[in-house]
Formats: C-alpha cells, sequence, structure tokens
C-alpha cells in the first residue's frame, strides 16, 4: 500500500530535502508541498494525505507556520493525517507531543532516523486498522538502491547529494491519547490517560471544561478538577454535542448542568453552585441552542 504525504515548510530548501530522503522509500507517494499555513491547510483539505511534515518553528514568521495547523485540520476532517514535526528547535519537542504527532525530527535531517520515523508512522497507521494483519513491516518500506537515489536527487537541484551526510538528531515521541468510548444505551464514559494512568469519568459527572494553553482543565460536580493534555480544541471536535456544547472561547459546558442563562449579562450559571460562566457572541448560536433543547424537554414556563 502506498502512503501519501505533503511537506509543510517555510523553506523550499529543506522541503526538497526532506523529499528527497522520504522518496528514498518505496512506500511513500509525494503529492505537494507548501510554505506558509494557508498553503498548507488547503493542500491538506485538498487532497486529504496519509502523512504531513510539518515544520513549527519557521525562519519566515510571515508563513504562520506552527502547531495551531493541526487544531486547524481537526476542524473540518474526520481523520486527520499523522503528522511528523520538522523543525531546528527541540524546544517545543514538549507541546507537539500533546498534538499526538508520530515524531518530532530535529533538522539536518538523517536516513537512518527518519526510517525508524516512518515505521513509527507505519505502526500507528496499521494500529486504526486493527484487523489488518502486518507482515515484517520493515520490509514494507524498501530502500531504493543507488541509481533510483540519483534520479530522485537530480529532480531538485538545490539538494545536496550527499545526503547520507547529513547529521542526524530524534527526540523520541511518546504519545498518551485520551479516549472518548461512546456506547449506545449506555452513559458516555471518558477516559484520560497519561503515561500509563487511566482515568474515567462519567459525562455526567462534569460540570464544564475550562481551556488552560495546551491542555484542558475538566471541572466535576465533586469539587475535583482533572488536568487533560489535550486543547479545548480538541474536546470540541470530539466531544458529542447533543451533550457538550462550547460557549466562550476558554470553556464547553456540559448542557445538562445548566440552571440559569442570563442572555443580558452573558453569563450561564451552574448547577447547585455559585460558578458562572461567560459565554461571547462568536458562540451565541449554541447558547440558543442550550435554550430550545431545555424548553423542549419536560418544561413549564411562567
Amino acid at each position: 500500500m502506498s502512503h501519501t504525504f505533503i511537506i509543510i515548510d517555510d523553506s523550499q530548501d529543506d522541503v526538497a530535502k526532506t523529499q528527497a530522503i522520504a522518496e528514498r522509500f518505496r512506500n511513500l507517494s509525494f503529492l505537494a508541498s507548501a510554505n506558509n499555513y494557508d498553503d498548507g491547510v488547503n493542500l491538506i483539505l485538498e487532497h486529504q494525505p496519509h502523512l504531513v511534515f510539518l515544520e513549527i518553528d519557521p525562519t519566515d514568521k510571515k508563513s504562520n507556520l506552527s502547531l495551531s495547523l493541526i487544531n486547524e485540520l481537526y476542524r473540518y476532517l474526520k481523520n486527520v493525517p499523522k503528522i511528523i514535526v520538522t523543525t531546528s528547535k527541540k524546544d517545543l519537542a514538549y507541546d507537539a507531543l500533546q498534538y499526538e504527532v508520530v515524531d518530532y525530527l530535529l533538522k539536518p535531517l538523517n536516513i537512518n532516523d527518519f526510517r525508524k520515523s516512518i515505521l513509527k508512522f507505519d505502526r500507528a497507521i496499521h494500529s486504526d486498522l486493527p484487523h489488518m494483519e502486518v507482515k515484517n513491516p520493515v520490509a514494507t518500506y524498501e530502500v531504493l538502491d543507488e541509481a533510483e537515489i540519483a534520479q530522485v536527487l537530480e529532480k531538485e537541484e538545490d539538494v545536496d547529494p550527499n545526503v547520507n551526510d547529513i547529521e542526524v538528531k530524534v527526540t523520541p515521541m511518546t504519545v498518551d491519547k485520551p479516549t472518548i468510548i461512546e456506547k449506545p444505551n449506555q452513559e458516555l464514559v471518558i477516559c484520560v490517560k497519561s503515561y500509563g494512568d487511566y482515568r474515567y469519568i462519567d459525562s455526567s459527572d462534569i460540570l464544564y471544561f475550562e481551556a488552560d494553553n495546551n491542555s484542558t482543565d475538566i471541572h466535576l460536580n465533586n469539587g475535583e478538577m482533572i488536568t487533560a493534555f489535550k486543547t479545548l480544541k480538541h474536546f470540541e471536535t470530539v466531544l458529542p454535542t447533543s451533550q457538550f456544547l462550547r460557549i466562550h472561547n476558554s470553556y464547553i459546558i456540559n448542557v445538562n448542568q445548566v440552571s440559569r442563562i442570563h442572555t443580558g449579562n452573558t453569563v450561564c450559571y451552574i448547577k447547585n453552585s455559585t460558578t458562572k460562566l461567560p459565554f461571547s457572541k462568536s458562540y451565541k448560536e449554541n447558547v440558543d441552542l442550550i435554550i430550545s433543547r431545555i424548553a423542549s424537554g419536560n418544561y413549564l414556563e411562567i
């Protein structure tokens, strides 16, 4: 099976180098490249590749490349491509981890560690397909011979033909993915997983989600707060809108926990507490939807 990929990098020279190394693997098929945020998002939405090589700390700041590009993809795609970060600094490795990237490669790239990243990608792809039997995954990516490598490098005038002299630096990634499990006729259980720690939360116990930079605080009806290392945008994407709606850039509220809505003061009140959450004009439609849903139940207005 051939896996398609796109390269998003503000440096065209780095695009060429990444492409030259990637095309040494028979089962990787290059689609296109982009040098800025908007073109990158549009290319991914158009081609929906299996894999994206993404620069997140560009030299050209006007390119606007960053990890926020991944969040943007969740707005439109049910299946977001696997991401391998390629950048010159290791400072953002922890932040990248929260976005579930497959790997974090430091430039200049090296063929040996690049191969390890592709094998991680291969494992991640097949973990999404539990019924597919994988035999000898290393053989899945057969490296081209020297003559074929030369042909690849000739395509790009700016590529250094001495690819094997590129130095290697790799920061290994460990992905802990919050899982949301929903079964018919059963209450939704949310599992917050972090480094082998599985925390199970009944959705009815959740009052609201609050953004905290690249993490999210989950507030429970017993007064406890649990931190999940996912953005609020991630939760907005995966939570069922039948129970949870975003009302503010910083808040997602449990519709069943709303006791009062004051449209004049633009706040929502939480049941059995003094907590009140602001809602913004950009999410006014969701607040109207909450009002409508409550009114459609066993309801008496006086």
